[in-house]
């Protein structure tokens, strides 16, 4: 993540914490082979807003928006692993050939 990338997902979680809106944050913990991200990157899956930051996109970020939707119910962190190796009942040229964990976790709405 760039410094650019660091101040607006600290932006965005700054005013959902003032408007008093959970949301979950999903950070790349650990990867192995070809990731189209990195350890520490990081996204912010906000309700009323969207996502704020990647962890890659397509269909291994779709797992993580998922698993993110189930903590912001049930407030528990997970460890999401996306694999990203290629399914051979598939011809996407998209897949990267890699895994990658995420940890998910639900950040507080308040601010106190």
């Amino acid at each position: 993540m760039t410094h650019e990338d660091d101040k607006t997902l600290a932006d965005a979680l700054i005013e959902a914490r003032d408007a008093g809106r959970a949301c979950a944050l999903a950070t790349i913990v650990a990867t192995k082979g070809s990731t189209p991200r990195k350890v520490g990157a990081r996204m912010l899956v906000d309700p009323q807003v969207g996502l704020v930051g990647t962890v890659g996109g397509g269909c291994g970020e779709a797992e993580v928006i998922e698993a993110a939707q189930r903590v912001l119910v049930s407030g528990e962190a997970v460890r999401v692993r996306v694999d990203l190796t290629e399914d051979f009942t598939t011809w996407s040229p998209a897949v990267c050939g890699g895994v990658m964990d995420v940890f998910v976790e639900r950040v507080s709405g308040s601010s106190g």
